[in-house]
C-alpha cells in the first residue's frame, strides 16, 4: 500500500461503512419509536402499498359496521314496537269479546268501548313513534332499511319495512279509525277482525326479526375480518421490539468500533513525517 498525503483510501473506507452503520442506526431508531419497520413507501414500498390497502379495507369494514349498526337499531325499535302492538290487540280482543256478550247492560259495553278506543290510540301512538334515526319502519314512510355489506360498496342487506298504520296489510281494511265495540254485533264482528290483525303481526314481526339477525350474523363477521386485517397489517409492517433492541446493541458497537477504525485510519499519513526525519 502505498503512502499519499493527498489520497487516503482507508480513511474514505473506514468513513463509507460508519456512515452505513449510521443509517442503520437510525432505520432501528425509527422502528423503535414507531413501532413499525415499515413506516413509510421508502422502508419498502410493495409492502408499504400492501398496507395501505389493507388499511382501506379496515377503514371500509368501520363504514359497513356503522352502517349495519344503525339499521340494526331501526330494525330493533320497530321490533320493540311491533311486539307492543301485539300486546295490545290482545287486550282489544280482550275488550272486543268482553263487549259481544249479548247479557252486557249498556253502561258496561260503553266502558269497555272507551277501553277499545284508547288502545286503538295507543296502537296508533307507537306507530308514528317507532323511529330511530329519522327511520320509521312501521307508518309507511319508508319502503325498507339498507346497509352495507362489502367495503367497496357494491352489496348491500336490505329487510323491507311493515306498515302497521290502520286499515294497512296487516292491521286491515276493517281495523281503522272508525274501529269500535259499540254493539254486541259489532264487537263479535271484530274478535275475528282482530284474530286475523294478531296473525300478520306475528307473520311481519318474523320478518323483522329475521331481517335483524341477518345484520347481526353481517355485522359479526365485518368485525371478525376487521381483525383479521388489523393482524395481517401488523404481521407486514409491525417490528419485533425484541429484534430490534438486539439490532440497536450490536449497531452501536459497530458504530463505535467504525469510529475507532476512521480514527486509526485518519492517522495513518502521520506515518509519512516519520520518513522525513
Amino acid at each position: 500500500m502505498s503512502l499519499s498525503v493527498n489520497t487516503n483510501s482507508s480513511s474514505m473506507l473506514a468513513l463509507q461503512y460508519l456512515n452505513k452503520t449510521n443509517s442503520q442506526i437510525t432505520d432501528t431508531e425509527t422502528a423503535i419509536s414507531t413501532g413499525l419497520k415499515v413506516s413509510t413507501a421508502r422502508d419498502n414500498g410493495a409492502t408499504y402499498a400492501i398496507a395501505q390497502n389493507m388499511r382501506g379495507d379496515v377503514a371500509g369494514c368501520s363504514s359497513i359496521e356503522d352502517s349495519l349498526n344503525r339499521g340494526l337499531s331501526a330494525l330493533d325499535v320497530a321490533t320493540s314496537a311491533g311486539e307492543s302492538i301485539s300486546d295490545l290487540m290482545i287486550e282489544m280482543k280482550q275488550k272486543a269479546l268482553a263487549a259481544a256478550d249479548t247479557s252486557l247492560d249498556s253502561a258496561s259495553r260503553a266502558a269497555l268501548n272507551e277501553d277499545f278506543l284508547a288502545l286503538r290510540e295507543q296502537i296508533n301512538t307507537v306507530v308514528q313513534n317507532a323511529s330511530f334515526n329519522g327511520l320509521n319502519l312501521l307508518n309507511g314512510t319508508t319502503q325498507a332499511v339498507s346497509a352495507l355489506a362489502s367495503t367497496d360498496g357494491s352489496r348491500r342487506i336490505t329487510v323491507a319495512a311493515q306498515c302497521f298504520s290502520f286499515g294497512g296489510s296487516i292491521l286491515g281494511a276493517a281495523f281503522g279509525s272508525n274501529a269500535s265495540i259499540g254493539s254486541a254485533a259489532v264487537a263479535e264482528s271484530m274478535v275475528s277482525v282482530i284474530a286475523v290483525a294478531l296473525v300478520n303481526i306475528d307473520s311481519a314481526l318474523s320478518k323483522l326479526s329475521a331481517g335483524a339477525k341477518k345484520y347481526s350474523i353481517q355485522l359479526t363477521f365485518t368485525q371478525k375480518l376487521s381483525d383479521s386485517l388489523e393482524t395481517g397489517i401488523g404481521n407486514l409492517v409491525d417490528a419485533d421490539m425484541a429484534t430490534e433492541s438486539a439490532n440497536l446493541t450490536a449497531l452501536q458497537t459497530k458504530q463505535q468500533l467504525g469510529v475507532q477504525a476512521l480514527s486509526i485510519a485518519n492517522s495513518t499519513p502521520q506515518i509519512i513525517l516519520q520518513l522525513f526525519q
